[in-house]
């Protein structure tokens, strides 16, 4: 009989999966790059299988079964976590760890008004935060080694449950000699001809940004040319040098993202105007009502004014 993968094998090959490197793979599973290497050697004995095309030198290249292999790792280390929660909520509810994640968009402006809220409703919880891009949030997410997340609906979250908590209107941000600054709002189709600065590729914030102006499938920043920005700062400061204008979440204008700028904010008009925030977690979690627990303090935060 096969000897069955143990769990630690299988967060190498997932890990060796995400990072398509062995030293790094090594790195975010806190061993050796030797260990991780060795695991995955093992791991192939014990199946009987080439997961990696060792001819291709130093590069990760999986094999056709390799990539099969790992997507059904994917879903044994879920299986595996549905345990572990399955039996965290039977014993205390909104209690032990909680691996929440966040988008780089809605992390650093939430947080602030979150998380006293948080450990004042549920102070046996602990949470433990990871900030990334919606892509690799979800990734974690089916690994399950993320547990819940905090993102910007709609996006592509096959094999999740969403559930909508508040809307967060996009904000026209705008130099003060800005023909447009002397509107109440700021129609879409204005835009279409305003060299529009957006966040780098692999954002969200981007993709809604390039929709609502009815942009999408344009190819590359309407008029922004190379530029592009990692962060909502940085695209504040972009605007305030006079290299175009761009849309801002509430949220963030809120939370003061552009302070110490004169930059002039107009609601953005018409349908669809806005993103909205919501939760995410894996179908049939076991823990499905904690993370629907979080929803009150959720909306509650995103309504509540920034701190000073």
């Amino acid at each position: 009989m096969t000897p069955l993968p143990t769990p630690q094998q299988l967060r190498y090959l997932l890990a060796l999966a995400e990072h398509q490197h062995f030293g790094r793979a090594a790195q975010a599973c806190a061993v050796t790059q030797s260990t991780l290497s060795a695991g995955i050697l093992m791991l192939e004995h014990q199946l009987n299988a080439e997961i990696l095309d060792r001819g291709m030198g130093k590069r990760v290249v999986f094999t056709t079964l390799g990539r099969e292999l790992v997507e059904r790792a994917r879903l044994a280390m879920a299986a595996l976590q549905n345990v572990v929660e399955a039996a965290v909520s039977a014993h205390a509810p909104m209690s032990g760890p909680l691996r929440l994640g966040l988008i780089p968009t809605i992390s650093p402006f939430l947080l602030p008004r979150l998380m006293p809220s948080l450990r004042a409703a549920f102070p046996q919880l602990r949470l433990f935060l990871r900030e990334d891009t919606t892509l690799r949030l979800i990734e974690r997410l089916r690994d399950g080694r993320l547990d819940v997340l905090v993102l910007a609906l709609p996006c592509e979250c096959a094999g999740a449950e969403l559930l909508p908590v508040a809307r967060d209107r996009f904000l026209v941000a705008l130099p003060p000699d800005h023909l447009l600054a002397i509107r109440a709002e700021v129609p879409a189709a204005a835009l279409a001809a305003e060299p529009l600065l957006l966040l780098e590729d692999g954002h969200c914030l981007r993709d809604q940004a390039l929709a609502v102006c009815g942009l999408v499938g344009a190819g590359g920043d309407e008029g922004g040319g190379d530029f592009a920005a990692t962060s909502l700062q940085t695209l504040v400061q972009m605007v305030a040098g006079g290299l175009g204008i761009t849309l801002l979440p509430e949220l963030a204008v809120n939370a003061g993202v552009a302070a110490g700028t004169d930059l002039v904010m107009r609601p953005l008009a018409g349908e669809g105007a806005w993103r909205t925030i919501g939760l995410a977690w894996r179908q049939g979690a076991p823990r499905h009502a904690d993370y629907r627990a979080l929803a009150p303090a959720l909306a509650t935060a995103l309504a509540a004014p920034a701190p000073t």
